[in-house]
C-alpha cells in the first residue's frame, strides 16, 4: 500500500522487508504531520504525500516538479530560505512556524532533515501547530464501548466498569432540558477519578477505570446535587459490573461487554446479569433459540437508505439496513455473533436483498457482511452458491465489510473478498476510522469504496483537526484506488465540507431516512 496521497517521480519498488520498514517510517511521519515533502537540488519537489487536496486544493502529484516556494505563503518565503539554509548547515531543522500558501495563510509547523545522500536533498514535514489539550468529554455509547473493550483487554486486565442509572422521570426531563445534561456530564467527569466516561443513553452512564474502583457513593451524591439544584430530587443508582476476561476469549469478552452495555442502555441496571461478563455471555446463549427462529423464519425487515452523489444529488445505490422485529439492532447482532449465528443471519440478509433486486431493475444495493462471516470458508461457499444462481443481479450488488468483530484470519477473509470481486460485486469498508483495524483492512484488502465513520463527519464541521483527519483518510483511500462515501450527513454544511474534502458519495438524513426499496415486494416470511 502506498502512503496517503503519495506522489513521486520514481515508481514503487517491489515489496521487500526494506519496503515494509519504509512504510513504517511513513506511518510515524503521518502521525505528526499532514504533508510530507522531499526536495532535490534547487528546492524542487521530488516527492509529495499527505492531505494536499485539503490544505492546498490540489493532489500531491500536482506539486511534484514544482518549487518548494509554491507551498508557502509569499510573505513567508524569505523565512523559508533562511530555514533551508539552516537545514543545509546543520542537517536538521527543528519545528518552525510558517504559513501555507492557502487562502487563510494557515500557520503550520515546518521541520526537516538532510539525509545522507545527494547534496541538496531534504525531507520536510508540515504539521498543524499544536492546539491546547481538549477538555475532557463524555464519550457517546459506541465510542465508549470500543474504548472500554480495549481497556478490558489491556495489560493487567483489571479494569472495573461502573454503571450509573437515573430514575425514568429524570431521564425524560433530560430530553427537554439540555442544560441539565451538560451539568450531569460535568459532575460525572469531576467524580470519575480520571477514568473513561460514556453516555450510553440519556441518563445512563458508564465509567471504566483501569487503576482503582471509582467512588460511586461520592459520584452519585454529586449527580443528585445537580438534580436537586434543578428541582428534581431523585436517587441515582449505581452498580459495578465485574470484568473478568480471564475466563473468556478476547472475542467472547468483547461481545459480552457490548451485549451488557446495550442491555443497560435500553433497560437500565435491572436488565443486567449479576455475575459479570461470564453470566452476560450465558444470557446471550440462552437466547440462541429465539434468534435462530427469527433468522430462519425471516422475522426481520430490511430498510433501504439511499446513498447519493454529492455533485448532482442523484441516488447512486441503497444500503440494506437490518431491522429485527421487537429488538434493538445492536443487541440482536451482538447476540447472533456470540451464539455463532452470524453466518446464518448474513446469508438470510443476502437472500432478502437478492429477492429485492429481482423486482427492482436498475437499482443497486449494498449489503453488510460481518467480519466473522468473511473469514468463514463455509459461509464463503454458501454465499458463492447463491451468487452463482443469480449472476445477472451481481453487477448491481455491493458488499460492505463491517467491523463489529475484528478479522483474525485475514487469509480466509481475503479469499471471500476475492470470490466476491471475481463475480463483479463491488466491495466497501464500512465505518472507516472507527477502529484501528479498518486501516489494516485498507492496506491488505483491495476494495472499491471506503465509508468514513459518521463521527468524523459530524466533528469535521466543528474542528479543523478533524477535517484534516478526514482529508487524510480520503487521500489514503484514493491513493489505493478506493472512492469515498461519508455517512451521517445530516445538514447542508456536512455535505459541503465532505465535498470540499474530496468525498464523492454521501448517506444521511439530509437526503432520506431508511425506508422501503422503491418497487420491491413485501419481505418474505417463512413458516
Amino acid at each position: 500500500m502506498q502512503a496517503s496521497g503519495i506522489a513521486s517521480r520514481s515508481s514503487s519498488p517491489p515489496r521487500t522487508p526494506g519496503a515494509d520498514q519504509r512504510d513504517r517510517f511513513l506511518t510515524f511521519a503521518f502521525a505528526a504531520a499532514d504533508l510530507l515533502v522531499e526536495t532535490g537540488p534547487h528546492a524542487t519537489i521530488t516527492f509529495a504525500a499527505g492531505a494536499f487536496r485539503h490544505h492546498l486544493g490540489e493532489a500531491p502529484e500536482a506539486f511534484v516538479g514544482r518549487p518548494l516556494d509554491d507551498l508557502i505563503a509569499a510573505e513567508e518565503r524569505g523565512a523559508l530560505a533562511m530555514a533551508m539554509q539552516l537545514l543545509a548547515a546543520r542537517g536538521r531543522l527543528p519545528p518552525t512556524a510558517i504559513r501555507l500558501n492557502d487562502a487563510r495563510r494557515t500557520p503550520f509547523s515546518l521541520a526537516g532533515l538532510a539525509p545522507s545522500g545527494p547534496q541538496g536533498q531534504f525531507c520536510l514535514t508540515f504539521g498543524p501547530l499544536p492546539a491546547p489539550p481538549r477538555a475532557p468529554t463524555v464519550a457517546e455509547g459506541a465510542a465508549f464501548g470500543r474504548a472500554a473493550a480495549g481497556l478490558m483487554q489491556g495489560p493487567g486486565g483489571s479494569a472495573v466498569l461502573a454503571l450509573i442509572d437515573l430514575p425514568d422521570e429524570i431521564r425524560r426531563a433530560i430530553a427537554r432540558r439540555p442544560e441539565l445534561q451538560g451539568e450531569l456530564d460535568a459532575a460525572l467527569l469531576e467524580g470519575s477519578g480520571g477514568g473513561l466516561t460514556g453516555r450510553l443513553s440519556p441518563g445512563r452512564y458508564g465509567l471504566v477505570s483501569s487503576r482503582q474502583p471509582p467512588d460511586l457513593p461520592g459520584l452519585a451524591a454529586r449527580m443528585e446535587a445537580v438534580l436537586l439544584s434543578h428541582g428534581l430530587p431523585g436517587e441515582v443508582s449505581t452498580r459495578n459490573l465485574p470484568l473478568d476476561p480471564e475466563s473468556l476469549t478476547p472475542a467472547q469478552a468483547t461481545r459480552a461487554l457490548r451485549h451488557a452495555l446495550s442491555n443497560f442502555a435500553t433497560g437500565g441496571t435491572a436488565a443486567l446479569a449479576t455475575g459479570g461478563l461470564t453470566e452476560a455471555l450465558r444470557d446471550i446463549a440462552a437466547q440462541a433459540g429465539t434468534i435462530r427462529r427469527a433468522i430462519g423464519e425471516r422475522r426481520f425487515d430490511l430498510l433501504y437508505q439511499p446513498i447519493v452523489d454529492l455533485r448532482d444529488r442523484r441516488t447512486h445505490h441503497y444500503e440494506a439496513l437490518l431491522r429485527p422485529g421487537g429488538q434493538q439492532v445492536d443487541t440482536f447482532i451482538r447476540c447472533a455473533e456470540a451464539v455463532g449465528l452470524t453466518e446464518e443471519l448474513d446469508l438470510a440478509v443476502a437472500d432478502t436483498v437478492l429477492d429485492a433486486l429481482r423486482f427492482t431493475p436498475g437499482v443497486h444495493v449494498a449489503l453488510n457482511i460481518s467480519g466473522l462471516s468473511m473469514q468463514s470458508p463455509r459461509f464463503r461457499q454458501a454465499l458463492q452458491n447463491r451468487l452463482d444462481a443469480n449472476r445477472a443481479l451481481l453487477p448491481r450488488l455491493m458488499a460492505e465489510l463491517t467491523e463489529s468483530v475484528e478479522i483474525e484470519n485475514e487469509e480466509e477473509a481475503r479469499a471471500t473478498l476475492d470470490m466476491l470481486r471475481a463475480r463483479g460485486v463491488s466491495l466497501c469498508i464500512d465505518d472507516f476510522g472507527a477502529g484501528a483495524a479498518a486501516f489494516r483492512y485498507l492496506r491488505n484488502f483491495a476494495v472499491n469504496w471506503v465509508k468514513v465513520d459518521g463521527a468524523y463527519v459530524q466533528n469535521a464541521v466543528r474542528s479543523e483537526r478533524d477535517r484534516s483527519f478526514v482529508a487524510s483518510m480520503v487521500d489514503l483511500s484514493l491513493a489505493v484506488g478506493a472512492r469515498v462515501i461519508a455517512e451521517q450527513v445530516e445538514t447542508e454544511e456536512h455535505a459541503a465540507v465532505m465535498a470540499s474534502l474530496g468525498v464523492e458519495l454521501a448517506q444521511g438524513y439530509l437526503f432520506a431516512r431508511p425506508g422501503r426499496l422503491p418497487g420491491a415486494p413485501p419481505p418474505r416470511r417463512l413458516a
